[in-house]
C-alpha cells in the first residue's frame, strides 16, 4: 500500500498544483466569483490531503499496513475525488446532480481523519 499511496499523493499533489493554477489564470473572469471560491476549496482540500496521504503512506512504511492506516488512506483518496472532483465539475458547469456529491466526499475524508485518529492510537510508542 506504501507504494500506490504515494503515487495517488504525487498525483494529487501534481494535479492540485496545476489546476490551482488553472483556476487563478484560466478561470478568473470567466466564471462567477462564487463559483471560482468553490473550484479553489477543492483545490485546497486536494493539496492538503494529497500532504497527508504521504504522511499516511510513511506511516504505513514504518508501522506496516495496520487496517486503520489502509482505511485512512482510501478514505482520503476517494474522499478527495468526490468532493474535489464533485466542486471542480461544478465550477465548470457540470450536471447539477454533483452538488450532493461534495458533501459525500467531505464525510469520506472526516471518516479518513477518524481512522487516522484510531490508527495512531493502536501505535506502538
Amino acid at each position: 500500500m506504501t507504494k500506490l499511496y504515494l503515487l495517488i499523493a504525487a498525483f494529487l499533489g501534481a494535479t492540485g498544483v496545476m489546476l490551482g493554477a488553472f483556476g487563478a489564470h484560466g478561470l478568473r473572469g470567466r466564471v462567477a466569483e462564487n463559483l471560482l471560491e468553490a473550484f479553489k476549496t477543492g483545490v485546497h482540500y486536494q493539496l492538503v490531503h494529497a500532504l497527508v496521504l504521504l504522511l499516511v503512506a510513511l506511516m504505513i512504511q514504518q508501522w506496516g499496513s495496520r487496517t486503520a492506516l489502509v482505511t485512512c488512506g482510501a478514505l482520503f483518496a476517494v474522499g478527495v475525488l468526490l468532493f474535489s472532483g464533485s466542486l471542480y465539475g461544478l465550477a465548470l458547469g457540470g450536471p447539477r446532480w454533483l452538488g450532493p456529491v461534495t458533501p459525500l466526499g467531505g464525510s469520506l475524508m472526516i471518516a479518513g481523519w477518524i481512522a487516522l485518529f484510531v490508527a495512531a492510537l493502536n501505535l506502538p510508542r
